[in-house]
This record gives structure tokens, C-alpha cells and sequence, in this order.
């Protein structure tokens, strides 16, 4: 963690209104802060008076950082704010293009520019009443009137790894109109119907009493269906984190839509250990639903052990929720840790267990990705289709990997290449 900044406190005796504005600029960055942590953070710098520097940096931080990856942007954003009156001029340039990675620099980067936005947006509103009231009311990101279906096909096909706050907040209004629509499944079990194939001769000859013995009519009946179940495993670890939030909206509005055809859908998150959130994605309302699944799975953005996780699951739960032919949604990059051969082994047991298992990868998005990983190599034979996984048009694609048994994705071309790879091929 970085040493907390040199602070300028404003002087006109208005600290509950920065106060207030900082948190509003803090929740527009990503921080989940509502009006009572504000209350909170005022209370606590009262108690705790602001005449050290440290003091008010930590007050604030404690008031408002739940999360590891919440500091980085909290120190950022607490740097723009509270130090330099010409921020203005340094969230321009924090808004340049940048590369993004994985190293502790490149985070920095992302956060000071999420940081950036957020103030830069909050500096653009007119100014809010003195009083904690103005808070109250939820805030919204607004999109422009002006915006054309071309802008709406780019946020479509934009990586969520690159997407701003604003684009990320209108991806996930997107993302809740989505649908997963599948097929039902045919049953050995007949039920009556005028226009079936087979004839009913049970009930034709009890119909026939009623006329004396004469048969009037044959009935007839045709094979019952029935809709299958949806289990979603979803890698939370470090290298899936942008993508597996926006997934998880996606299942939510996927478990809370009637009319499309699932019996049930279950979903269960996995980094370092198996945790099961079924109950928590059906809340109706998202955010709430995810923050309960935040609490209740302690390992996300940590390490990644799909085979233990997958273990836990077959193991666990396989019967409760695979039975009567359930599709499974695996949602990993394939980065695993463990040994392979007991990967594949938990791979196989869950494909015996499924009607069909669709793993959706975010490093497919590479055109030039092959699969090198262990976990990789070990997962791709035990999978029906193999499907990217980054952006809106990526997870729109589903309904078709889901409903065509002759979709296979992505899965031919890489296990050609593992093929290519092999000793003597």
C-alpha cells in the first residue's frame, strides 16, 4: 500500500460537503458507497479530528475500502481530490489511452484512471446542496441522447477488461436485457394430445363406454418435454476478475427471467474454494444480490484451483443439481495451479455428469491464443464447445452454443493444435 499523500484541507469551513463529494466520487470510480457510509466517514473525522495528515487519510480509508482492489483506487482517488487544486489538468492526461496488464504498475495506471473519470465527471455537475440529504438519492449515469446504434455496436463488441465506469455501467444495463433461451428436452413419458402420432388406446376404449363400446374416436398422445437445469461454475480469481463480475450480471438477469425455459439455474463461484450462490442471485435486485455473493465467497481476486474446486463440486453437489440432464456454463481462463492429470479426471467425472458443458474463455479474445496451458490442455477434451467470453456479442453468442448440439466453438481448432504439439505430431 502506498504512504498516504500530503493533503491540503480546504479552508472555508466546508469539510461535510468535500467530504460528500469525495464519496460521490468514490462510488462513481466503483466503490460500493451509499449514504450511510458517508454519514459514517463525517462522524468518525469528528471523533477523530483531522489535525494529522495520516489520521484523515486512514479515517476516510477505513470508512469506505472493503476490498484489497478497492485501496489503489481510494488512494487515487484521495490524491486528485484532496492535494492538487489543479487535478483537473492531471485527470486529462490520466484519460490517454493506456496499455493494460497484470503488474503492480499497470493496476496502479487503471485505478488512478477510474479515479480520474469519476472526479472528472463530478467536476462537470453542477454543484450539490450543502446538506447530506443530496446524497440520498441514488446516482445515475445518464447516456447522451445522442448516442447512435453505431456507439451501442461498439460497446457490443468492447473488451469489459477496457471498458470505462460509464461504459461499464451502460454495458451492464445490456447485459440485464439479455437473454438465454433453450430448447426442452424430450421425456420417455406420453401426454395427451389431439395431434400425437401415437394412439392412447387406454383411454379410446374408456372414452368407448360412454357410446355403448362403439369407438368414435382414437385419442392419441405425444412424448411429454421438459426444461433443463442450468449450472454456472464462474472462476472469481485474480486473472478473471473483470470478466467474471459482468458474467455474473449476465447470470442474474438469466435466473430471474421468466419465460425462458430453465427449471432451475444454479451457480456456484470458485478460486481458491468452492462456494455456492444460488440463493444469493435471487434477489431481484443485482447489486444487492452480488454484494451477498461478494460476502459469501472469500477468495475472490486470489489464486486459482479449478481441479479442487471441481473436485468439490462433483463430489458435493453433482447430484443435487446435474441430475435430468443439466447444462453447465464454465466461466475460466484455465489457469490452474494444480496438477493436471487431476484436473482432467474432474473434468471427465463432471462431462459424464452433464448433458452438455460449455466453457466460456476470456483469452480467446487473442486471435493468435493456443493452448499452451496445462489446465488448458487438460480441460479442452472434457468440454462440448469452447466459446470467448469478453464482451456483450461474446455472451449473446451463448443461445446458439447452448441450443446446437453441433456447436463445438473454438474446440476443434485449438485441439488441432494440441495435437500439432504433441511429441511426433
Amino acid at each position: 500500500m502506498p504512504a498516504y499523500p500530503d493533503l491540503t484541507l480546504p479552508e472555508d469551513g466546508k469539510l461535510v460537503h468535500n467530504i460528500t463529494h469525495f464519496a460521490r466520487a468514490l462510488r462513481r470510480a466503483g466503490l460500493p458507497i451509499g449514504p450511510g457510509r458517508v454519514q459514517t466517514a463525517i462522524e468518525a473525522v469528528a471523533a477523530a479530528g483531522f489535525t494529522e495528515k495520516a489520521d484523515f487519510y486512514w479515517v476516510l480509508h477505513a470508512c469506505f475500502v472493503n476490498r484489497p482492489e478497492e485501496r489503489e483506487i481510494f488512494h487515487q482517488t484521495f490524491r486528485l481530490f484532496w492535494r492538487d487544486p489543479r487535478y483537473m489538468e492531471h485527470m486529462m492526461a490520466l484519460l490517454l489511452p493506456a496499455m493494460r496488464g497484470v503488474q503492480e504498475e499497470e493496476r496502479a495506471a487503471e485505478a488512478a484512471r477510474r479515479a480520474a473519470e469519476a472526479l472528472l465527471a463530478d467536476a462537470e455537475m453542477p454543484p450539490a446542496p450543502e446538506t447530506l440529504e443530496s446524497d440520498e438519492e441514488e446516482t445515475r449515469i445518464e447516456i447522451d441522447a445522442t448516442a447512435t446504434a453505431s456507439a451501442e455496436e461498439r460497446l457490443r463488441q468492447l473488451d469489459f477488461e477496457q471498458m470505462t465506469v460509464a461504459e461499464m455501467a451502460a454495458a451492464k444495463r445490456m447485459l440485464a436485457r439479455l437473454a438465454l433461451p433453450v430448447k426442452p428436452l424430450p421425456t420417455r413419458r406420453l401426454r395427451p394430445d389431439s395431434h400425437g402420432h401415437r394412439p392412447d388406446w387406454r383411454r379410446t376404449f374408456r372414452a368407448s363406454l360412454r357410446t355403448g363400446g362403439e369407438i368414435t374416436a382414437i385419442a392419441r398422445r405425444r412424448p411429454a418435454t421438459r426444461w433443463p437445469a442450468l449450472v454456472v461454475l464462474c472462476d472469481i480469481s485474480g486473472s478473471m476478475a473483470a470478466y467474471s463480475r459482468m458474467v455474473l450480471h449476465f447470470v442474474h438477469a438469466v435466473a430471474n427471467r421468466q419465460g425462458q425455459g430453465w427449471a432451475k439455474v444454479h451457480a456456484f463461484t470458485f478460486g481458491t474454494r468452492l462456494t455456492n450462490i444460488t440463493r444469493h442471485l435471487r434477489r431481484r435486485d443485482v447489486d444487492a444480490a452480488l454484494a451477498a455473493a461478494g460476502r459469501e465467497a472469500q477468495d475472490w481476486q486470489g489464486g486459482t484451483r479449478i481441479g479442487e474446486s471441481l473436485h468439490a463440486f462433483n463430489r458435493d453437489w453433482s447430484r443435487r443439481v446435474m441430475a435430468q440432464g443439466a447444462v453447465v456454463l464454465l466461466i475460466t481462463d484455465g489457469l490452474d495451479r494444480g496438477a493436471p492429470a487431476d484436473l482432467a479426471r474432474e473434468m471427465e467425472r463432471l462431462r459424464l455428469s452433464a448433458r452438455r458443458v460449455v466453457w466460456i474463455n476470456p483469452l480467446l479474445r487473442w486471435d493468435g491464443f493456443a493452448p499452451r496451458a496445462q489446465g488448458v490442455r487438460a480441460m479442452l477434451p472434457h468440454v462440448d464447445t469452447l466459446r470467448a467470453g469478453h464482451s456483450i456479442a461474446s455472451l449473446e453468442a451463448l443461445a446458439e452454443a447452448i441450443s446446437d448440439p453441433q456447436d463445438h466453438g473454438e474446440k476443434a481448432r485449438l485441439l488441432a493444435a494440441l495435437a500439432g504439439d504433441a511429441p511426433g505430431g
